[in-house]
């Protein structure tokens, strides 16, 4: 009796263990983590295959930094230069088009710098010529990944032009969004950061629409050759269900205030 319930005991032990082996980790920036798209897609997903989804919400720099290293299975970014080196260095198998939504640069409703209604570059050079403040997450991230091309292509070496204006934060999109709101000054957001976020206080969207705010959302696979623990089967179910027919009608399907955030266009 004393050994069938030591075996017992140990079984018991064991079962929860196995369970939670049904897991991934998804490395993803604080936009898709803080706007909520995972509080809407991830039940779906869970409850279709029984994977649990665990998000790690960081800057595109970083999340891919946690796929170098093997700690993330699966990573979801949205700078494609950096995506695509990813994979041809051999961390990622494959690189996926999940969806898109588009950059909006945001100022205070004053318009100090005189940007409204005018394309991306030029709004650059006016605030840099009017030394207006700007909030520059500084992260890392694909946000400010896209905020150096913006500055490089307005003619800007931002390196050597930035000042007091120009305040680094090194932080996510909620953290930045809010020391614009706080400071009244200019940032560039993503779209479905901004449709999420209620702390606006004079912020106001300002420039829209130019073709160079297209944000790409990519989502890769992380190389189980060069790190063994990854979950190879899970986590490209994850990537199958994210591509799918249900899965894009999942992320389509997601919307703040009537407003969509983000819009599929996997296999287009």
């Amino acid at each position: 009796m004393g050994l069938l319930s030591g075996l017992l005991c140990l079984l018991a032990l064991a079962l929860p263990a196995q369970a939670q082996q049904r897991y991934i980790t998804l490395a993803s920036t604080t936009s898709t983590e803080q706007s909520g798209l995972f509080r809407h897609l991830l039940p779906i997903f869970e409850r279709k295959t029984a994977i649990q989804v665990r998000v790690l919400a960081l800057g595109t720099g970083q999340a891919l930094d946690a796929g170098r290293r093997g700690d993330v299975e699966v990573v979801l970014v949205h700078a494609r230069p950096l995506e695509e080196k990813f994979v041809a260095d051999g961390f990622g198998v494959r690189r996926y088009d999940v969806m898109y939504n588009d950059f909006v640069i945001l100022g205070p409703r004053s318009d100090p710098a005189r940007i409204a209604g005018g394309d991306a570059l030029a709004a650059f050079r006016k605030i840099r010529q009017a030394r207006a403040s700007f909030i520059s997450r500084s992260d890392r991230s694909g946000t400010h990944f896209a905020e150096l091309e913006l500055w490089k292509a307005a003619g800007i070496d931002i390196g050597t032009a930035k000042g007091a204006w120009y305040r680094e934060t090194g932080s996510g999109m909620g953290a930045a969004l809010n020391t614009a709101s706080g400071m009244n000054a200019y940032l560039l957001a993503d779209r479905a950061s901004w449709l999420s976020f209620r702390n606006r206080g004079e912020l106001a969207v300002l420039v829209e629409g130019d073709k160079r705010l297209f944000n790409q959302y990519g989502i890769i696979l992380v190389n189980p050759a060069r790190h063994l623990g990854v979950k190879r089967e899970a986590a490209q179910a994850f990537i199958d269900w994210m591509i799918s027919s249900e899965g894009q009608e999942a992320i389509a399907a997601y919307r703040i205030g009537g407003e969509q955030l983000f819009f599929p266009n996997a296999g287009r």
